[in-house]
């Protein structure tokens, strides 16, 4: 191992384990820890071929998280059914779930070119491409579905952010206290956001260079309401960017030809739903971020754009 940053060091087990599904002669050289990530470690192994090439695979492991087994499960089920469709996602090369050979539950893949993008800039023209990449994988129709979504709040759960507007927060959560509307179920990613979003490394102005080179981190894919994949975005685009953005993006997914509930009252339902949820992670959600480059976005920064996002939302449905 030529990379020493203690973060990146790969475990012995864990080592010998990648090792086992390399091509013959084919070596792990260098390991470097990629940020962006909450519940789970990234690596980006650099393989030596006996040629004297490499090849970069990624390591994702999960330590000390009680859903690994069912996330690696579902990641390897769906990187098994993305091969064969026109969605840019890592090919899978191994899995071990129950960390019956690494030290803990990892997963190996192919590395994926491009970055994500998290700044500001050029935001105008990613958004209408991040809606027709989600309305495309909503458009999959696998053989066998992924199990149901999991709402990821309760009323009782949600974090009213220090300074909100009180009576916004309680009717917002009083919309969740609601039974969920029917819906016409979808294959979902369930954590479909700018960070699992990769971009052609050159981005040339003007639309035509956002282009999307992959999507990562299906652990948690689902079948559920398209509104509910919708509603994630538009969260985590609203904390990063502004309020107004997170409304922009249902309004993208919509001109991309996707489909979002009839009644007002049901994508508030969906909308409220998703942006309660991330009042119990802004700390944690926040810090990635800023690991990742956007040093400004604060918990209290962050805190402030939930804030007028909830409020934005139920403006415009409630």
């Amino acid at each position: 191992m030529t990379d020493h940053d203690e973060a990146a060091v790969v475990r012995p087990l864990t080592l010998a384990w990648v090792s086992r599904h390399l091509e013959a002669g084919e070596r792990v050289v260098k390991a470097e820890a990629l940020h962006g990530g909450i519940t789970a470690e990234v690596r980006r192994l650099t393989i030596g071929t006996p040629d004297g090439g490499i090849r970069d695979l990624v390591l994702r492991t999960f330590v000390n998280v009680e859903h690994a087994e069912d996330w690696l499960n579902r990641e390897a089920v769906a990187l098994t059914l993305l091969a064969g469709t026109g969605v840019p996602a890592p090919e899978l090369v191994a899995v071990d779930p129950t960390a019956g050979h690494c030290e803990h539950p990892s997963l190996l893949m192919t590395h994926l070119g491009g970055r994500t993008v998290l700044d500001d800039e050029g935001l105008e023209a990613r958004v209408p491409v991040l809606a027709r990449q989600l309305v495309a994988i909503h458009a999959l129709r696998p053989a066998e579905r992924p199990r149901g979504y999991t709402a990821l709040t309760t009323a009782d759960t949600v974090v009213v952010p220090k300074g909100a507007d009180a009576e916004v927060w309680a009717a917002a959560i009083d919309v969740i206290r609601r039974p969920a509307p029917p819906y016409e179920g979808r294959y979902l990613h369930r954590d479909f956001h700018p960070g699992n979003v990769l971009f052609d490394d050159v981005l040339s102005p003007g639309p035509a260079g956002a282009r999307i080179t992959g999507v990562v981190d299906w652990a948690q894919t689902s079948w559920g309401p398209a509104d509910l994949d919708v509603a994630h975005c538009c969260t985590n685009l609203a904390l990063l960017h502004g309020p107004a953005w997170g409304l922009r993006f249902a309004e993208a997914y919509e001109e991309a030809g996707g489909v979002l509930a009839a009644v007002a009252s049901e994508r508030l339902y969906w909308r409220v739903r998703d942006g309660l949820a991330l009042s119990e992670e802004v700390r944690l959600v926040a810090q990635s971020w800023r690991e990742a480059g956007r040093t400004e976005l604060t918990t209290r920064a962050v805190e402030e754009r939930l804030d007028g996002y909830v409020t934005a939302v139920m403006d415009a449905l409630g």
